[in-house]
């Protein structure tokens, strides 16, 4: 079995989550290398739904290892609601190792998060207040505390009340709110580290022992490629780096040690919060979409802005992520509509047509979506199991798709449970067999 990295091939929500559940049936290890409880990943068993906000989507098989790497940043209380609720429900944590190297979001963090927002008025990024930009802001000041400090009850208490003497002063003089008590802080979080404890590991050796094992692991991206802190549609991007290359900053391993790379991205295009967004659909059309696609926030709710399947988009994750083949999902939610579109190019005002994504696109207004209209289908894929059984507008759509972005397609999604899932044997054997 290969090494695999899972990586959003649009602006995030591509149903991840349901691809890593299928592969990792066959691996040995799941890593979760970026993102906070940001991002959030469904995945369908039968008639059960589980959400997942920071536990790797991989967690339903128990056999396999899976990790919070060190790319993670994490909220305690989130992470422990998330355990609890699972666990509920029968699923078991004997499997999860959390890094020691993966930092805390703690209260200052989601409080400036919502601060931060309140100011920028007019300006807002869209953020979703769970105080992930401010965590990896302090990793990057490097004064952020580690899950391994953390669980530390007097190195917890000694970095915490050093930073937080710090932050009072930036929420009291900047932000004019009243300052965050140390004490009660360290009791509500000390209480989170005793039930976190046991799953913290130094977990990059483990990482690598699994990669070199030839059992296979899954690298598990968190939001998308568009979304990336370097190349995504900045400034309406996440903190980090959910590109392929993050698997290798969030992990600890080095970039031979990856066989492939599966772009994830829906048949049509999603996005939430600000940000440029050329092909949305602001009528009847995204409104059905957003419907029939139940498209709202896994972990906020919040509804997903809806347009077209814009291939200049897929065009640049191919190349950014050097993908080896892509995911085609929610097939099945574009049944119903007499025609579909898919954004070959982009028209600017003064006539040029850009085939490629351009880097000033967040402030562009210049930019068109140049369409193709194909025919639309009306028939119930949902249980069909074959490419052959689809009807020829669908098979017409997923070819228009693999010449536009010239990237083979592994699997087709028609629907979100696990067997819902079409394989193109050739491709999806290819990549997962390493030798």
């Amino acid at each position: 079995m290969a090494n695999i990295v899972v990586v959003g091939a649009q602006w995030g929500d591509e149903a991840k989550g349901k691809i890593v559940d299928y592969l990792a049936a066959n691996s040995s290890m799941v890593v979760r290398y970026g993102g906070g409880n940001n991002a959030g990943h469904s995945v369908t068993v039968g008639s059960e739904v589980y959400k997942f906000h920071l536990i790797p989507a991989g967690i339903l098989n128990p056999e396999i290892q899976c990790i919070i790497a060190d790319g993670v940043v994490i909220d305690p209380l989130v992470l422990l609601k998330e355990i609890a609720g699972l666990s509920e429900r029968g699923v078991r944590f004997d499997n999860l190792k959390i890094s020691a190297s993966a930092h805390v979001i703690l209260p200052y963090h989601r409080l400036l998060d919502e601060l931060q927002e309140q100011q920028r008025g007019e300006n807002k990024l869209g953020t979703t207040g769970r105080g992930v930009g401010p965590a990896y802001v302090d990793k990057a000041a490097r004064v952020g505390i580690r899950m391994g400090e953390f669980v530390d009850p007097m190195r917890f208490e000694a970095r915490l009340r050093a930073v937080l003497a710090e932050k009072n002063i930036l929420l009291t003089k900047v932000y004019g709110h009243a300052p965050l008590d140390a004490d009660a802080v360290l009791k509500e979080y000390g209480a989170c580290a005793v039930g976190l404890r046991r799953f913290v590991h130094e977990t990059a050796l483990l990482v690598s022992q699994a990669a070199k094992s030839g059992k296979g692991v899954i690298f598990e991206g968190a939001q998308g490629t568009l979304l990336d802190l370097d190349l995504g549609t900045y400034p309406y991007v996440t903190s980090s780096h959910p590109i392929a290359g993050g698997a290798c900053i969030g992990t600890g391993i080095g970039p031979t040690q990856i066989d492939g790379v599966i772009g994830v991205a829906k048949s049509y295009t999603t996005r939430v919060g600000a940000g440029v967004f050329p092909t949305e659909l602001l009528n009847k059309t995204g409104d059905y979409i957003r419907e029939r696609g139940h498209e709202y926030g896994t972990t906020t709710g919040r509804p997903r802005r809806c347009g077209w399947l814009d291939t200049v988009v897929l065009r640049y994750a191919v190349r950014v992520n050097g993908l080896s083949c892509l995911s085609l999902g929610h097939l099945d939610v574009l049944c119903g509509l007499d025609e579909v579109k898919i954004c070959t190019s982009y028209r600017t005002d003064s006539g040029e047509i850009l085939h490629e994504l351009p880097a000033d696109l967040p402030f562009r207004t210049d930019c068109h979506p140049v369409y193709e209209t194909l025919p639309g289908w009306s028939e119930d894929i949902s249980a069909m199991q074959s490419v052959e059984e689809l009807p020829s507008a669908v098979r017409h759509f997923i070819n228009r798709v693999h010449e536009l972005t010239n990237c083979p397609i592994a699997t087709l999604s028609v629907g979100p449970a696990r067997e819902q899932t079409i394989l193109f044997e050739g491709v999806l054997a290819k990549l997962l067999d390493k030798d």
